[in-house]
């Protein structure tokens, strides 16, 4: 008899990618066996998967600047898809955490009501906004779960770290690849034009929401020595601001007179849009300050595009230092900078690299064997057993 799983994730494709790590998800699940239910909103379009089940009964959550009007969607919808997925006997409700909070506790009640089983991934395990604002619910949604899961083993012990008595629910299952989902632009050229980008020099990117931990500030910084190896640089920024203020980004842009060497997209970016970015960028860079999984690298990396990285632990888990990606010293202007350097006036290892990290994705992320492990997962709860 299959295990029948609902993942109930209210956010799907507003403001970011996540909606493709659902869909992988239900793929690499759906091929080991399992029946899968996805409950999600209406800007979250059904993906035709074969064999998933896909409901949208979140609606419009996002389409107004209303809180009150959202948490009444938000209910509502939780609630229909609780008592859908209860209805056609889901066991195991599979949520996705970027934050804790008392709708999520909420969403886990209704499980319990509905006598299910609880799974978490989590992608964000102290929350960059406010990482001492929700100890309470924390501690009541990590009682409350069956089963965790998380992308590594520094976020695995990140959790331990504050939560020492669940470490048994803890399973480390890799973030995917998004090689089912991307459109790869081969034409540099017609990318740029289409991105309104005029330049036949080197672009760097830094992609994907911008928060202070991201440390755009230290790239914005480090540019200055780039820019006098290589006049014709170009940094192109492309992103939304997250619980973050950008003039305080155009003040540092100012103040070292780099504005002609940068290209400024201040703004969510389209999907259809994103394949043209990273077609029109020749190296993308994160220099994060604290990251427990990235999307943007997994992102870079399936489209096959060098990355620099700052030497976080997380980041050492997924790629290997001069084989798969660059790294820098977190947090040092200079070793940014020389780095970026490095690998510009390398053509021959820069594309060595960007290779092995496609390789990388194809061969050891693969929705296929997340969706195995993640089954094996479910099997290890109890109530599996009985």
């Amino acid at each position: 008899m299959k295990i029948k799983v609902a993942i109930i994730d209210h956010l799907g494709a507003h403001g970011s990618s996540h909606h493709f790590y659902l869909f992988g998800q239900a793929i690499g699940l759906i091929n080991s066996g399992v029946d899968v239910s996805l409950y999600t909103n209406s800007k979250t379009h059904d993906p035709k998967i074969k064999q998933l089940k896909f409901f949208q009964f979140y609606k419009d959550i996002f389409l107004k600047h209303n809180k009150f009007l959202s948490a009444i969607r938000y209910l509502s919808g939780s609630i229909f898809s609780h008592l859908h997925a209860k209805k056609n006997g889901c066991k195991v409700f599979h949520y996705h955490i970027f934050g804790f909070s008392v709708l999520v506790l909420f969403n886990m009640l209704l499980a319990k009501i509905c006598f299910g089983k609880i799974v978490l991934t989590i992608h964000d395990v102290r929350s960059f906004a406010n990482p001492d604002s929700s100890k309470i619910y924390t501690k009541l949604i990590y009682a409350l779960t069956d089963k965790i899961l998380t992308h590594n083993n520094y976020s695995k012990h990140e959790i331990i770290k504050y939560h020492t008595d669940i470490e048994h629910k803890i399973n480390v299952i890799s973030h995917g690849n998004y090689l089912p989902f991307i459109i790869k632009k081969v034409n540099k050229k017609k990318s740029r034009k289409k991105i309104g980008l005029d330049t036949d020099g080197k672009v760097i990117l830094f992609f994907g929401m911008i928060k202070k931990v991201k440390c755009l500030d230290l790239l914005l910084k480090a540019m200055p020595e780039v820019i006098k190896e290589n006049e014709h640089i170009t940094l192109l920024i492309a992103g939304k601001p997250w619980k973050d203020d950008f003039s305080n980004y155009q003040q540092i842009i100012d103040e070292l007179s780099i504005a002609k060497s940068c290209i400024l997209h201040i703004n969510f970016i389209n999907h259809e849009d994103v394949e043209h970015y990273y077609c029109a960028s020749d190296l993308v860079v994160l220099p994060y300050s604290k990251i427990y999984q990235s999307g943007v690298l997994m992102m870079s990396l399936s489209y096959g595009k060098p990355v620099v990285l700052s030497d976080l632990e997380a980041f050492k888990e997924v790629v290997e230092d001069h084989k798969h990606a660059f790294f820098f010293a977190s947090g040092n202007k200079k070793s940014l900078s020389d780095i970026i350097i490095k690998a510009l006036n390398s053509p021959v290892l820069l594309d060595e690299i960007a290779s092995n990290g496609l390789a990388l994705m194809e061969n050891s992320f693969s929705w296929h064997k997340i969706g195995a492990q993640t089954k094996a997962a479910y099997l290890k709860i109890n109530y599996f057993y009985k």
